[in-house]
């Protein structure tokens, strides 16, 4: 015989069936899985008792946290839910800045010959028209960068879209040098927020992707500057310069009507606080690619007393080398860049008898000046194509010897091709050189663009990335001087330069103390040193 009992933490018990008695032949298998069961329930009645003890508190006011409920981060979520139509629309819209961005830049090596024979302008102000583009370019850049870690990714293209649209179309009624010194740099202004566009876009792409993403994402720019030679050469014939540069605002005007399908970065709304809406842009990746979301619930961050948009930030104990060193080769590499693109139609107009025509030039006399001619379109479309090989070559190395070799590599072949232009050669193997040269400059400018962003933290992603690129317009700052003036009064001199300074930015690269190739980009500089990515995939 026996009752059903349950025993109480008073040690008191209590007859659950009152009194009633029931017969059990402990022999019998049936009763004891009878007994069983009923051990079971008991025991999972107290431990809901214990936990309501424990959600209740402790009597002192405290309580007693409940097992932790799963959660995810970020980076976890889009790795899990991995590249598909949201990143690929994502990259074309990416695309239409850098396309802008590049034909505005490409436009300066075109447009200063022109204007050097009609407005007859001398040496120095043919280099100013393209030194104060990117004199506006380094104003803002800094600007621009602590404008899109405060207010957004979002808000920051959508300005500088339509702030650098407007400009550009307005310079093609430029009257006179001074109106278009004037309206360059406030193009300059507005293109120095275009290299954010890679801050958004870097924040969206699953980490194993990432680096080939970010670098294939460059062809837009490389189509953008091939775009560019060959409108010059169908327009500035017959319409001439002022058409060039209306047509060379569209593809921003274009990025300016998408822009309302551009989503705010979900790394950035949770760096605020806005756990609720980095959610939503999670979920809406995950409905656009038709994947599942991760199981749990989203990561909130800890963003109280941290700061966004300093640049105090930048120098702390774990990143003030690595921001020197950065500094040197984002300089370097806009020198080396924008050189080798204003070198090209400079030596193609050289009168040495080595690098170009072999006609003297009558500086002179602008009636005489020489225009680039059709075949030095040709030429200089040979070289921008450069900018295709250039790309695969990063894509095919850069996660394999990681970021900082492949910087330190290419740097280094750059100067190699750059020296042998100095040889007096014919001008098929020069424009050879100059081809080579550029397609390992630009693959090396490409390499910066994938490490800086991973290199910092969300909370001063953008803001270290402006400080890079304000650093860069020094450097494109400098650079018509030493490919426009100083070349044409030595080209042997101007070009050594672009070689030492090239050799320089090899060791900076070879010396950055992080290497970022395999890790998670981190939210915030409080955060432990990025993991493995392997090791945060959910299942």
């Amino acid at each position: 015989m026996f009752s059903v009992l349950k025993l109480k933490r008073d040690d008191s018990y209590e007859d659950l069936d009152a009194g009633n008695k029931y017969e059990m032949d402990i022999t019998d298998p049936a009763m004891r899985e009878i007994a069983r069961s009923a051990d079971d329930r008991n025991d999972n009645a107290d431990r809901n008792e214990s936990s309501a003890i424990r959600a209740r508190g402790d009597g002192h006011g405290s309580k007693v946290s409940e097992p932790d409920e799963e959660t995810y981060t970020i980076q976890q979520a889009i790795d899990q839910i991995g590249f598909g139509k949201f990143q690929l629309k994502l990259s074309i819209l990416t695309g239409f800045a850098w396309m802008a961005d590049a034909m505005e830049m490409m436009i300066l090596a075109i447009l200063s010959p022109v204007l050097h024979c009609e407005w007859q302008l001398e040496g120095w102000q043919q280099a100013l028209i393209t030194t104060v583009v990117f004199a506006g370019m380094m104003c803002s850049s800094s600007l621009w960068g602590s404008i899109c870690d405060k207010y957004g990714r979002r808000s920051e293209l959508i300005m500088c879209s339509v702030f650098t649209c407007y400009f550009g179309i307005l310079s093609a009624f430029s009257p006179n040098f001074v109106w278009i010194l004037i309206l360059r740099g406030l193009v300059g202004f507005g293109i120095g927020g275009a290299p954010q566009s890679v801050t958004l876009y870097a924040e969206f792409l699953p980490s194993s992707s990432r680096a080939t993403c970010v670098v294939l994402v460059e062809i837009f720019w490389a189509i953008g500057a091939c775009f560019e030679v060959l409108l010059a050469l169908a327009v500035m014939p017959t319409l001439g310069w002022k058409w060039l540069l209306g047509l060379s605002a569209l593809p921003l005007l274009c990025f300016s009507c998408c822009c309302f399908w551009l989503p705010e970065s979900a790394r950035y709304d949770i760096t605020r606080g806005h756990t609720e809406m980095a959610q939503a842009t999670i979920e809406r990746i995950a409905r656009e690619n038709k994947k599942p979301m991760p199981l749990g619930k989203l990561k909130e961050h800890d963003h109280k007393g941290s700061s966004r948009g300093s640049m105090n930030d930048l120098f702390t104990p774990e990143l003030k080398i690595t921001t020197f060193l950065l500094w040197i080769i984002w300089l370097v590499s806009a020198f080396s860049y924008y050189g080798i693109v204003l070198m090209t139609t400079e030596l193609f107009e050289s009168s040495d008898g080595c690098h170009g025509s072999e006609q003297p030039r009558n500086e002179s006399c602008f009636l005489e000046c020489k225009s680039l001619t059709t075949s030095d379109y040709i030429d200089l479309t040979w070289t921008t194509f450069a900018e295709f090989p250039g790309l695969f070559v990063t894509v095919f190395i850069i996660e394999r010897i990681g970021r900082k070799y492949t910087m330190a590599l290419e740097f280094f072949v750059f100067a190699f091709f750059v020296f042998l232009t100095n040889m007096c050669t014919s001008r098929p193997v020069l424009t050879f050189f100059l081809f080579s040269a550029r397609a390992f400059i630009s693959g090396a400018f490409q390499a910066a663009y994938v490490y800086t962003p991973e290199v910092y933290p969300t909370a001063i992603r953008a803001t270290g990335l402006g400080a890079c690129s304000t650093m860069a317009r020094v450097g494109a700052i400098v650079t018509p001087f030493v490919a426009q003036v100083l070349l044409r009064e030595s080209s042997y001199a101007a070009i050594s330069v672009y070689g030492v300074i090239s050799f320089i930015a090899t060791i900076a690269a070879i010396f950055l103390p992080i290497e970022t190739k395999g890790r998670e980009m981190r939210d915030s500089k409080h955060d432990s040193k990025p993991i493995e990515v392997d090791k945060c995939q959910k299942p």
